[in-house]
């Protein structure tokens, strides 16, 4: 057995976020197409294909090779029905244009950043590890955080680290990011943090570089305007009476999520206020996890 396969195994072993509560959500609905396009690991795509088996076409996309060949792993036995695509879910269109699909029963997105990824020291995500400062999802990305942190003009660091961070000190931040590479380059995330401590101190319960590195994620991925043209699409796409399922990790794709359900005329939303954990959820990732539905109006209603 390579390598590979080894690592591949010991991931599958996940538990994904508030998955009572998004099995509950399509209770009773006859789900034919259904679009997941935020894969991972396939931990919500199991649940879903083992509570529906009238499912006929599955679709999972993922912008992150490992984690659509660990999904490839977990859904061996439904691969008769699964379809799976190394895609941007802001591309979902191009994907059922490509199969032939006008419209999907159901769709979900569990959003944010896996533990898998965070766990791999060399993508860069974490500040947990010395690693070079990459922070791509999708490697076919040109720009990296360290292309960012050491050639970006501190006017646009303090703006990200501002708007994607909603941190107080971005300022401060973005000026001692511009000395400290003026001497020399910011090439890792230990490197970054050491420039980082002296303006936002030392360990806390919550390490007070967390959303700086949430900045830079966000910004490398352009996970915002993503999330913004993704939604659009899915609505459009979504069949009359389809079900749109959406799990968000912090305030700012939350608030994206709310309105976007809200204010859209087509969609009855589901869940006036969004679902969260319970005491029994297994993941921790889940404590800050807001899980949202909304259905799509039939012409008459």
């Amino acid at each position: 057995m390579n390598q590979k396969r080894i690592m591949l195994q010991q991931k599958i072993k996940h538990f994904p976020v508030l998955l009572k509560e998004f099995i509950k959500s399509f209770e009773g609905r006859k789900i034919e197409v259904f679009l997941d396009g935020t894969l991972g690991g396939a931990g919500h795509a199991r649940a879903i294909l083992e509570a529906h088996p009238e499912i006929v076409t599955f679709i999972g996309l993922d912008q992150d090779k490992t984690a659509l060949d660990l999904a490839n792993e977990n859904l061996k036995p439904w691969m008769g029905r699964v379809n799976l695509f190394h895609e941007n879910f802001k591309n979902l269109d191009k994907v059922l244009d490509e199969m032939n699909i006008e419209f999907c029963d159901a769709m979900f997105f569990d959003l944010g950043f896996s533990s898998m990824q965070i766990d791999e020291p060399k993508r860069g995500f974490s500040f947990r590890y010395d690693a070079e400062l990459d922070m791509r999802m999708d490697q076919n990305i040109e720009i990296t955080a360290k292309e960012i942190i050491n050639t970006w003009p501190e006017k646009k660091l303090e703006e990200i680290f501002r708007e994607y961070g909603e941190e107080r000190k971005s300022k401060r931040v973005a000026r001692e990011i511009v000395e400290k590479r003026r001497r020399n380059k910011i090439n890792t995330t230990f490197d970054l943090i050491k420039v980082l401590e002296p303006v936002l101190g030392k360990r806390r319960r919550i390490h007070p570089v967390t959303k700086i590195f949430q900045a830079l994620r966000i910004c490398v991925n352009d996970e915002l305007n993503s999330l913004k043209e993704g939604l659009n699409k899915a609505i459009l796409r979504l069949k009359e009476d389809g079900i749109l399922g959406v799990i968000s990790f912090h305030s700012l794709e939350d608030r994206i999520v709310k309105h976007t359900l809200k204010d859209d005329e087509t969609l009855e939303v589901l869940t006036k206020k969004p679902i969260r954990a319970s005491f029994e959820e297994k993941n921790k990732r889940a404590r800050s996890a807001k899980m949202r539905f909304a259905k799509k109006r039939k012409k008459n209603e």
